[in-house]
């Protein structure tokens, strides 16, 4: 079955940069797009960035764009999520997703798989 596994979270302070990582299994993950969401309490999940399967075109929410770069290694079966400049509405736990299309979404419900997720917190 499919399994994605985050990893990367911790504290940081304000400023700063962060780089999560998910390993995924049980797919054929180059025909898989990829995307990274978060969560705070209370919220509903968002969007965060997207890559897709097969060019590796990405997306991202107005919040991440010039800040955070989505990235995917094949060979690793692994995506990324590069974090710089931190901001503490950044905290969050941070849910890596696939869909089994290579097609790339910015939608939750497009995505059939997700990870147990990662806490990030930033400090002010």
């Amino acid at each position: 079955q499919v399994q994605l596994v985050e990893s990367g979270g911790g504290l940081v302070q304000a400023g700063g940069s962060l780089r999560l990582s998910c390993a995924a299994s049980g797919l054929t993950f180059s025909n898989y797009a990829m995307a990274w969401f978060r969560q705070t309490p209370g919220k509903e999940r968002e969007f965060v960035a997207t890559i897709s399967g097969r060019f590796g075109s990405t997306d991202y929410a107005d919040s991440a764009k010039c800040r955070f770069t989505i990235s995917r290694d094949n060979a690793k079966n692994t995506v990324y999520l590069q974090m710089n400049s931190l901001k503490p509405e950044d905290t969050a736990v941070y849910y890596c997703a696939s869909r089994s299309t290579s097609i790339r979404s910015t939608l939750k419900n497009a995505y059939a798989y997700w990870g147990q997720g990662t806490q990030v917190t930033v400090s002010s």
